[in-house]
């Protein structure tokens, strides 16, 4: 018994680690893909566990709790739709990074080695970073990410809201490291560098100290969900803020930070969120003239229009005055509470059904990974 409980903690330890990137490549090195767990599926009673935390912590530093249930249960409902996907089949990342690896690989670096572990750990926050940056500078690609910017509130809740389609345009900036780098190292590193970005998404953190040089922290995070003009197009990196620093991306935080998006999108409700961005690209396009120009609607910026530089012109980013009001519809306390519990019970419906297919037909989670791999399953 004593040897079961010590496993189990040294098992929770791990995670709770492998959320800050704070795991050694001797912990999370696996020969195949099919014995890297899924640390992310692992990590969801952490995220439960630092939610409340963050929200404890922020009534007593300012007696004023980190968000609001609407908008909470806003990103919640969106970062579910997002895991959908996941239910049927693996990641798109996994299967196009793997068939890449079994026809074209140059050569092999060894899985073993701590060399690999490292050199894939910069790849993949290095392939994040091009790909976080076009996100928001490809106005197709920001209809996606926007989703994750539409929040008004800055807390961990926000961290899950997230596209369900952004996910079949990253995998691309991944494919390079399919050509020396074994898919069990990638697919380690790909978690972990979407795990460490899940505790950044909070204000009761305020400064790291050196830290912040490196690394992608709170404050830099913050600076990156802004809509201040200081913040727009700011501090793009995942796990590590080098890359900003080295690109001319870098802005340390300044004024205080209002968040979301230049122009509200002013609701809460989820499928809205993932499909009026991409309405509004459809009007646009069929409302420009000229068919280079419709063409720079899908791929220059959000804020680019007939005569403006491919960016937008930066006067057009409407001022912070200050007195910005989130969105905030008045709701009766009791449709909060009956909200909040609803809500609950679907978390918990949504959870088991990740558990039941991952444990009585792992198959649908296999498949990827036993499909060019020759596993059996």
């Amino acid at each position: 018994g004593c040897a079961v409980c010590c496993g189990a903690m040294a098992s929770s330890t791990l995670q709770l680690r492998a959320l800050l990137y704070a795991v050694l490549p001797s912990e999370s090195r696996f020969r195949s893909l099919h014995e890297v767990p899924n640390y992310v599926e692992k990590s969801i009673p952490f995220f439960i566990g630092f939610i409340a935390l963050e929200f404890a912590v922020s009534w007593v530093q300012r007696r004023k709790l980190a968000g609001r249930i609407n908008d909470g249960i806003s990103s919640l409902s969106l970062g579910i739709l997002s895991r959908l996907p996941d239910v049927l089949f693996r990641s798109i990342d996994i299967i196009s990074y793997v068939y890449v690896w079994d026809n074209y690989r140059l050569f092999e670096l060894p899985w073993h080695s701590p060399w690999t572990w490292y050199l894939t750990f910069l790849g993949v926050d290095f392939a994040y970073y091009w790909f976080h940056r076009i996100s928001h500078e490809v106005n197709l690609l920001w209809a996606a990410h926007q989703i994750h910017h539409s929040s008004e509130d800055y807390n961990l809740f926000t961290a899950l809201r997230q596209s369900l389609l952004q996910r079949y345009t990253s995998w691309i900036f991944n494919l390079p490291m399919a050509l020396f780098i074994p898919p069990s190292v990638f697919a380690v590193h790909l978690q972990f560098n979407l795990l460490y970005q899940f505790w950044i998404h909070t204000e009761v953190i305020t400064n790291l100290g050196p830290l912040e040089l490196i690394l992608n922290t709170p404050s830099h995070h913050r600076v990156h969900h802004g809509r201040n003009p200081y913040c727009i197009d700011k501090n793009y990196g995942g796990t590590l803020i080098i890359w900003d620093r080295i690109f001319g991306t870098f802005e340390a935080e300044d004024a205080k930070v209002v968040y979301g998006l230049t122009h509200p999108v002013n609701s809460f409700e989820p499928i809205l969120l993932q499909l009026r961005p991409l309405a509004h690209i459809w009007n646009m396009f069929w409302a420009t003239p000229g068919f280079c120009n419709k063409l720079s609607v899908l791929f220059k910026g959000p804020g680019w229009g007939p005569g403006k530089p491919r960016l937008g012109l930066p006067e057009e980013i409407p001022v912070i005055t200050g007195k910005e009001v989130p969105y905030n519809p008045s709701v009766p306390a009791y449709l909060n509470c009956y909200a909040v519990v609803h809500f609950t019970i679907i978390m918990d419906l949504y959870i088991d059904l990740l558990a039941t297919v991952s444990v009585s037909n792992p198959c649908l989670y296999e498949i990827a990974k036993c499909k060019y791999l020759n596993a059996s399953i």
